[in-house]
């Protein structure tokens, strides 16, 4: 196949034991050229993915957010974002969500566009500001939901921290009476994301690409570790796993790549692009 653009998720994929760009990936992306594509695609909101992008020179490229509920391409000029598609869940829907985790130590983070509501600075709100280098708005949830439910606006992602004893319940919950309408997806045992079902990072790039690009999704290289990588790995020409991956993933993939702690992205670029 002729490899035409590449798409990769980051947390577990891209990023190493530090969570943060290596040197060698920098480096290997670097040398792609400039007009082959390579769209960041990730859970992360877009101040969480845009300083990563500036690090691999790809701010000219488009990204996409909240597992596909949010996908923008930035103005070379003025820097601003495009919003190319939005999809969210209900204020509603979301205000239920908080309710189930009343009277629990889950902190219930709600993101929407480019902004991160956190119920509280607590070690959750630590560990996220950590990882993803973004400071939250410390707000109220419920007069956040107020707002938006007044609004008829909802969440591009609600995200759920706490001991794993607490999401599991939560989970247990939420499964049977939202499972039809939202991805509620564990990414480990104290992290519980939720998205609207609709959408996922292969619509996200299939619609990315219609609008965009002259090519479809057989020219895409893709990158994943996670079940939320899964129908991408599986909806491109060339998926890869890497080796860190969950079995779902590698069994969803074509071939499998080292760790991301040892590169694996930047390897299969450098055998699959610049070799």
């Amino acid at each position: 196949m002729t490899i035409r653009a590449i798409c990769s998720d980051v947390d577990g994929t891209l990023l190493n034991s530090d969570r943060e760009l290596s040197q060698r990936t920098i480096d290997t992306v670097q040398r792609l050229d400039k007009n082959l594509p390579v769209i960041l695609a990730s859970a992360r909101m877009p101040s969480a993915v845009r300083h990563l992008q500036e690090q691999l020179g790809i701010l000219h490229h488009p990204m996409i957010c909240f597992n596909g509920g949010y996908v923008l391409l930035y103005d070379d000029a003025t820097q601003e974002p495009q919003v190319l598609d939005t999809v969210q869940i209900p204020a509603s829907v979301c205000m239920e969500i908080a309710q189930l985790a009343q009277g629990t130590s889950i902190n219930v983070s709600l993101y929407q566009n480019d902004v991160w509501h956190a119920p509280q600075d607590d070690q959750w709100t630590q560990r996220e500001i950590r990882h993803t280098k973004v400071n939250p708005t410390i707000s109220a949830i419920h007069e956040v939901l107020q707002e938006w439910q007044a609004a008829s606006t909802g969440a591009h992602k609600v995200m759920c921290m706490g001991a794993a004893e607490e999401i599991q319940r939560l989970w247990e919950a939420l499964s049977p009476r939202f499972g039809g309408q939202l991805h509620i997806y564990r990414s480990n045992d104290r992290y519980l994301e939720i998205a609207p079902k609709t959408i996922s990072k292969a619509t996200a790039l299939e619609l990315l690409l219609k609008k965009h690009y002259a090519f479809g999704m057989e020219s895409v290289m893709a990158f994943g570790d996670n079940y939320n990588d899964v129908d991408l790995l599986k909806a491109v020409g060339l998926g890869i796993a890497v080796g860190n991956g969950r079995d779902e993933a590698k069994a969803a993939a074509q071939e499998v790549t080292a760790p991301s702690i040892e590169d694996g992205v930047a390897i299969a670029i450098e055998k699959h692009c610049l070799s």
